[in-house]
């Protein structure tokens, strides 16, 4: 199939101009399709707005922003714009606030909408029908393993969708069935490259891996560079963002030329209108700053969503619509630096989970899979947070030394006095998919 027989082909390099008016048509068309859903103009009511406001792209900063607590407010179908006898499947968020929200998709939505996204993510870092892919994004109700396992099947791709877990049989598998590409959480390639070096497979020599799609929990720069010095040569292991709500792991993709500075696509702008706001104001940033992820999906005919606050804060490029690969009406973003919800604020400091795992990672003898914070109270100011990290076996540093160079680091970088403790390998958790960091320690017994 060439670009001119498939419109979502030949968008793939299209100019931002081009994709705005992609976003303007289908904006008033989705304005239209809400107008007889009452939940809708329930909701947009409260703003004073009309579904028919979407005619008008300059009314899209006036519509209210939709979050968790709305759709919750709704148990257990909400927002749902297709009869439920034309839902062919649910996913679900995780549930780790509350009960989990349920986003229903259409025979279209699943097998075509979310097929052609995926697949623009699959050319973008040049993953080809010729790969054979080991799958390690989990199932059940989150999207992640089953959206791809759809998007892997109409691409013609050879699937093994294993899923995380079976750590040991795996790194074997890896070296014996040669996969060439993969979607699985950092983390987890992490644990897998240990099970390999204690079972003598040596993952650089004895793997086939030349392409992987990560996501699920954002890594900094220093642990993808780590990972990625342990794979096969011309390894790389691409930063893949999505969310439910979205409508899968659809969102954003690095390309061979962002992926040097840690930048990724807005790569289906065209399908989810993506907008970077200040968490506060709710105005876009500029380039160069920081902002809430905001998405529309613009195609979805089942639970859209509209103006969803994801609450993940990434940076605004400073030249985002200019990348070397030409698709340059996809605004690039950098990786997520921390959820506005998860923000701690430490004796009038604020601090993001992802800027103490950046320290971490750059201190030679850490493990860079394992460490925590710990507070010992639920209340926004803290006047403490306790950082645990590991020693890898063998390391040069002893625990004393690290405790010291990574509290030195806190302190020069955040300018933080931090208590650190260093245990050794294996002492703390491990994690298939998306990381707790910051856990409540229990009151201290009297």
């Amino acid at each position: 199939m060439n670009r001119n027989e498939c419109p979502h082909l030949a968008l793939d390099f299209a100019d931002r101009e081009t994709v705005i008016a992609t976003q303007n048509v289908k904006l008033a068309a989705m304005g239209q399709r809400l107008k007889n859903h009452p939940e809708w103009k329930e909701h947009l009511k409260t703003a004073g707005a009309t579904p028919l406001d979407l005619m008008n792209r300059d009314n899209l900063a006036h519509i209210p922003t939709l979050q968790k607590s709305d759709l919750r407010a709704r148990y257990p179908y909400p927002m749902l714009t297709a009869p439920i006898r034309d839902v062919a499947r649910f996913c679900a968020t995780s549930g780790t606030t509350g009960l989990p929200v349920l986003f229903g998709f259409t025979k279209h939505d699943w097998e075509v909408t979310l097929v052609r996204q995926l697949t623009r993510i699959f050319r973008t870092v040049g993953m080809t029908a010729d790969d054979l892919v080991y799958q390690g994004y989990g199932y059940g109700l989150w999207i992640g393993g089953s959206s791809m396992d759809e998007a892997f099947r109409h691409y013609g791709m050879t699937n093994f969708p294993v899923g995380p877990g079976r750590g040991e049989l795996m790194a074997t598998w890896l070296k014996d069935h040669k996969y060439t590409a993969t979607t699985m959480s950092p983390l987890w390639l992490s644990t897998l490259i240990g099970h390999a070096r204690k079972a003598g497979i040596n993952p650089k020599t004895d793997w086939a891996l030349r392409v992987g799609l990560f996501g699920g929990q954002s890594v900094s720069t220093a642990f993808r560079n780590e990972l990625e010095a342990q794979m096969p040569p011309g390894f790389k292991a691409h930063n893949i963002y999505g969310t439910t709500e979205a409508g899968g792991p659809i969102l954003s993709i690095s390309c061979d030329h962002s992926h040097a500075s840690d930048e990724m696509h807005l790569i289906n702008d065209d399908t989810v209108l993506t907008e970077i706001l200040d968490p506060v104001t709710l105005k876009p940033v500029s380039p160069g700053e920081v902002g809430e992820v905001v998405v529309t999906t613009l195609d979805k005919e089942a639970s859209p969503v509209l103006r969803w606050r994801t609450h993940d804060l990434v940076r605004l490029s400073k030249n985002p619509y200019s990348c070397a690969c030409g698709r340059n009406g996809y605004p690039l973003i950098g990786r997520i630096i921390g959820r506005s919800d998860d923000m701690l604020k430490v004796r009038g400091v604020m601090v993001y989970p992802s800027q103490i795992e950046e320290i971490i990672a750059g201190v030679k003898g850490t493990t860079k899979e394992a460490w925590q914070i710990y507070v010992d109270s639920q209340e926004k100011e803290l006047g403490q947070i306790e950082v645990a990290i590991e020693r890898i076996a063998g390391a040069a540093a002893s625990v004393a030394d690290l405790e010291q160079e990574v509290q030195g680091q806190l302190k020069s970088r955040l300018g933080l006095t931090c208590t650190v403790v260093c245990h050794e390998e294996g002492a703390l958790p491990r994690y298939e998919a998306k990381a707790t960091r910051v856990l409540m320690r229990p009151p201290k017994s009297k």
